[in-house]
């Protein structure tokens, strides 16, 4: 596409429409990136997940843990599965330029990095690399469609812009 300008004034207003348009594109697609390491961790919840990355798989529940759950009614063999509250606690928030996802559980933080008594079972670091091509595929739609516009990526990739797909 191209750009002729009839002054100096006319193209610093093209680049600060640039910059406001890419900004708004990176900021809606780390809403999106938000959402899905968000619903893939609440996915992981109840479930023994593979070694990741870094991240170590998760080690089985001790015998103790698991004749508790069953005196108390909850589900056998869930891992980090009670209520759901845990689960239910992910969330993720967007700023400027950054998302951040995290929990509002408490007990999260035990689980993610373990204790003296509890063994690390990680869900929010493994839930980002299990995305991570999903999330530079939104990430650079993102920056594309900030520069070049979000039609024109579509009409030309038939990338969808909202999952990065």
């Amino acid at each position: 596409m191209k750009h002729e300008f009839g002054s100096f004034g006319e193209f610093a207003g093209h680049l600060l429409e640039l910059q406001v348009t890419e900004a708004l594109a990176l900021h809606k697609a780390l809403d999106v990136v938000g959402r899905v390491v968000e619903n893939t961790a609440q996915a992981e919840i109840g479930f023994y997940q593979e070694a990741v990355g870094s991240f170590e798989a998760w080690a089985p529940l001790a015998d103790s843990t698991e004749q508790e759950k069953a005196r108390l009614g909850f589900e056998p063999d869930a891992p980090l599965l009670r209520t759901g509250e845990m689960r239910d606690s992910i969330g993720h928030e967007v700023g400027a330029l950054e998302v951040v996802i995290g929990s509002t559980a408490d007990e999260m933080v035990y689980q993610e990095l373990g204790t003296e008594t509890i063994p690390p079972r990680a869900v929010l670091g493994p839930a980002a690399i299990h995305n991570h091509e999903r999330i530079e595929r939104i990430l650079g739609g993102a920056a594309i469609a900030g520069l070049i516009g979000r039609d024109r990526i579509h009409q030309a990739l038939g990338y969808d812009f909202e999952t990065g797909i």
